[in-house]
């Protein structure tokens, strides 16, 4: 053969292998960067890679703002696998479908009335996540202080034992307690890697339980004992808190029919006189007869919640 075409061929063959070679370091690097980034995270939960996140331009515009700030940390501790962008387009798409809904079906005058709604709806459903997302840390904190007495009276030391917990507990704890582990990897202390989490999903379970690992870590002391009592205590609130939740489900679904039942009248009125909510609501009296009863179905429902709220 040619010795040209030999080493064409050798050439070639070369290139591939050091492009493949490339390829695995660039794609090495760029996981090791991910790691990186989140291990060194200041705030707020790292951005996942698995998908590839939609609305690129509008995120980082908003990210700028007070308000892509103030949605980014409330993304953060609610778990939602959402970047600011995606959500705020999400929101607006939302409220414009119940605009067009409400001004359909009800009357024109509606329409503005619901988006305001749907806005609160969107606030309130992020607020409902992170509630919902601390009462499951809450319910995982037994196991975790059981866990972390374990490898104690084991001879581990606190941060080996924050490891061990965050691989055999699930999400909400085994992510918090992951990126515990990350900044104490890289140099934080206890007080400040445990506080964040205190901040982020405030509870008096997760107080005491901070509390105790932090004086343990800064006076030493019984702490296997300390986190025994602590999880006999947990678990005894842990059963007072669904039993209250189980007498409260009546008046909690007696809060949400307040507003259901006015939506119903004012759908069964409409249907029974089609065109009454138009001619209702074309004049100023019918407007704030309209707005009065809103902010008393409002009021209503407010009220209830706050009456059924109990802290345990």
């Amino acid at each position: 053969m040619n010795p040209l075409i030999l080493l064409t061929l050798g050439t070639t063959l070369l290139a591939c292998v050091l492009v493949v070679a490339g390829v695995q370091a660039y794609a090495a690097g760029r996981a090791q960067r991910a790691a990186l980034i989140e291990r060194l995270a200041a705030d707020g939960a790292p951005e996942r890679s698995g998908r590839r996140r939609r609305f690129p331009g509008v995120d980082r515009r908003l990210r700028r703002t007070a308000l892509g700030k103030r949605i980014e940390t409330k993304l953060a501790v609610t778990g939602l696998d959402l970047t600011p962008g995606e959500f705020f387009v999400y929101v607006l798409l939302s409220v414009a479908g119940v605009w067009l809904v409400a001004a359909s079906f009800l009357a024109p005058f509606f329409g503005p009335v619901a988006a305001l709604i749907g806005l609160w709806a969107a606030d309130a459903f992020l607020n409902w996540q992170r509630a919902r997302r601390s009462e499951r840390f809450i319910n995982q904190l037994p196991e975790l202080a059981r866990i972390l007495a374990n490898a104690t009276q084991a001879g581990l030391a606190l941060r080996t034992a924050i490891a061990i917990a965050a691989e055999e507990l699930e999400a909400p704890a085994g992510e918090e307690l992951s990126r515990v582990a990350d900044r104490l990897a890289v140099g934080h202390s206890i007080d400040e890697a445990l506080g964040e989490i205190a901040e982020r999903l405030p509870s008096r379970e997760l107080v005491v339980l901070v509390s105790t690992l932090v004086l343990s870590a800064r006076a030493g002391g019984a702490i296997v004992g300390s986190l025994r009592n602590l999880t006999v205590t947990l678990e005894q609130r842990k059963e007072t808190r669904r039993e209250v939740r189980t007498q409260l489900s009546q008046v909690t679904v007696t809060a949400y029919l307040v507003p259901a039942i006015g939506l119903g009248s004012l759908l069964l009125v409409n249907t029974m006189m089609p065109g009454a909510l138009d001619r209702m609501t074309g004049a100023f009296v019918g407007q704030t007869a309209v707005l009065v009863a809103i902010g008393l179905f409002t009021l209503g429902f407010v009220l209830i919640r706050r009456l059924s709220k109990i802290d345990v």
